[in-house]
């Protein structure tokens, strides 16, 4: 049999996301949001703080640990109150959506945006709504606030509109108005940078033998004489990191605002004492702490478990 003595080696580093390209901003821009039928809304802000583990009594049905309390690697993400903007009315085009009108808000911060006059409602096929972090309530040491659009849910437009003008009237709103504990969420955040890498830690290319001519940590050939050309299929070395990512269906384990609970003795590692309301949420999410954490409905959404009871949080109060 032809080819049958030669060796398939597979190919070296994950081509799952393509281009490798950086983020652009630090706080990710969502593209898609879910169609929900609740008239609610479909994201939130936070700021990444650290990790912990806790005991939880598992209340999953069908599991093998049912019942038992299991140890359970958490997240911890603060989320000061959120302000709201403005409204902003979209129209479907050939194009895509198109902003038609926009309607600010009577409580706007002149610091964050100087709004000449408030604007007037329109007819729409989409309505989303424009927030403000206040990254000043925290301990980062960070004034700037983050804007970031977010989308509605809710059946009809009409029941979009009204939710959306009653947002508006208000003054701020708070993580816990948004989401409930025990759901699942979407987490968009951006990884942490690792500056410019080789092509072993960047793309797990094996490290050849001592004897091996020029280098080790190296690719054995960058492609044939003819055609004269570099794939870019090739491993490389480049910078690596700072990309956007999206990870789905994390579990939300708690909301609470009992910082006296959770904040150490000192303060967290590179990120200070809690002060605002703040989520748990199951594993690990991927950015650096202080940076901002979006969190969205999934789009995916899988089946919901109840609250899970909460029995030890590992916190050094030493």
């Amino acid at each position: 049999m032809a080819g049958a003595n030669r060796l398939n080696w597979p190919r070296r580093g994950s081509m799952q996301v393509w281009p490798r390209v950086r983020a652009k901003r630090v706080p990710p821009r969502v593209r898609t949001w879910p169609r929900v039928d609740l008239t609610k809304l479909l994201g939130f802000i936070g700021y990444k703080v650290g990790m912990t583990h806790m005991l939880i009594n598992d209340n999953k049905i069908g599991s093998p640990t049912k019942g038992h309390k299991v140890f359970t690697p958490v997240t911890i993400i603060e989320c000061p109150s959120m302000k709201p903007i403005s409204l902003r009315f979209y129209k479907k085009t050939v194009d895509g959506l198109k902003i038609v009108s926009e309607l600010f808000s009577d409580h706007v911060d002149k610091n964050v945006v100087k709004v000449k006059n408030k604007g007037k409602e329109s007819d729409f096929d989409e309505l989303k709504i424009v927030l403000h972090t206040q990254p000043k309530l925290t301990k980062i040491g960070k004034k700037k606030q983050e804007l970031i659009e977010l989308g509605l849910g809710g059946k009809t437009k009409e029941e979009k509109l009204k939710f959306g003008q009653e947002i508006l009237n208000k003054n701020e709103i708070k993580v816990s108005e948004v989401f409930k504990e025990g759901q699942f969420l979407d987490i968009h955040s951006v990884t942490k940078g690792k500056g410019f890498q080789g092509t072993v830690k960047r793309f797990g290319v094996k490290i050849r033998q001592h004897k091996s001519e020029k280098t080790k940590r190296g690719v054995g050939t960058l492609g044939s004489w003819t055609p004269k050309h570099v794939s870019w299929r090739v491993a490389q070395p480049g910078k690596m990191g700072y990309h956007t990512r999206t990870e789905f269906n994390k579990w939300l384990i708690s909301i609470s605002s009992k910082v006296e609970d959770i904040n150490p003795k000192g303060g967290f590692m590179h990120y200070g004492n809690i002060k605002n309301e703040f989520i748990l949420l199951k594993g690990s999410v991927a950015g650096a702490p202080k940076k901002p954490v979006v969190l969205t409905e999934p789009v995916r959404p899988v089946k919901q478990f109840e609250k899970p009871e909460v029995s030890y949080v590992s916190v050094s109060k030493k």
